[in-house]
């Protein structure tokens, strides 16, 4: 099987110097994840979610956070993808996204850009449907904040461990999950926002003494952006129910639980790292 019979056709382009709104806005209205960056006709570049998504530090000084209506893509985007040809394996595209850390390649036949291969696409290759064993054999641990964490620390979460969050209720139950889609597409409100009071409760250790800490001046927290209620999963299901539960309903994680305690999380890497091996 190569990457001719699985890529996505047409693309999505945009030019850079359009501005990431205008980005942002084509992402969400074609519900994708990436737009290629040409000029000219000429592949020189690509801009995902991933990109727009980091730039919701709130922290940054003022100058950094100029509205993503003055900002063109040309200043987001990673330039000079790596492509690959049609008639790539899929073994082969899973290795390079693996081994590269990213998670689409355009596919370029004779100088032209005639596709390009996602995860998603990936995810409907047959060498998927042949992966066998529990969901418990492939899932790994859920990172984790509380729905009273601040956007600034997600944000850095996430970059920092390149992972989405499963976001925790203060007795340790579930209350959502935080994607990188949720960060991209997060609306800020009009107008003014006022800052937030926030109780979070801490134990000074397992199964010690509760005790409360006040955190002020909090204007977006993780439970503004979170997805709720979150698609699980048991521990002991096939692989294959997963991959299927991941198609229907075009989500690329389930958090897995156990009686309704948190045990871990399967994501849709896990099983390209599967067909990468």
């Amino acid at each position: 099987m190569h990457a001719s019979e699985i890529m996505s056709a047409p693309v999505y382009v945009i030019e850079p110097s359009e501005n990431v709104a205008r980005a942002r806005n084509l992402m969400f209205r074609h519900r994708i994840s990436r737009l290629l960056v040409v000029s000219n006709d000429i592949l020189i570049g690509i801009i995902t979610k991933k990109d727009i998504a980091y730039r919701l530090r709130q922290s940054e000084p003022s100058w950094r956070r100029r509205p993503i209506d003055q900002i063109p893509v040309s200043v987001l985007m990673i330039a000079d993808p790596i492509t690959i040809a049609p008639d790539t394996t899929i073994r082969d595209v899973a290795r390079l996204m693996v081994n590269e850390g990213i998670s689409s390649l355009p596919v370029v036949e004779d100088g032209t850009l005639i596709g390009i291969v996602t995860k998603s696409d990936l995810m409907r290759s047959a060498l998927v449907g042949r992966i066998h064993g529990a969901v418990g054999d492939l899932m790994e641990d859920a990172t984790t904040v509380s729905r009273y964490h601040s956007l600034d620390h997600v944000v850095n979460l996430i970059s920092e461990r390149n992972d989405k969050v499963v976001v925790v209720n203060n007795d340790g139950s579930l209350a959502g999950i935080i994607t990188e889609s949720n960060l991209a597409f997060f609306e800020y409100p009009a107008g003014d926002v006022l800052d937030k009071d926030v109780t979070m409760l801490r134990r000074e250790e397992p199964a010690g003494r509760k005790a409360y800490r006040h955190v002020r001046d909090v204007t977006f927290i993780a439970e503004d952006v979170m997805s709720s209620p979150v698609e699980t999963i048991r521990a002991d299901n096939l692989v294959g129910e997963a991959v299927a539960w991941m198609r229907e309903r075009a989500i690329n994680s389930l958090v897995v639980t156990d009686n309704n305690e948190l045990r871990g999380i399967l994501k849709r890497d896990d099983i390209i790292q599967e067909v990468a091996r």
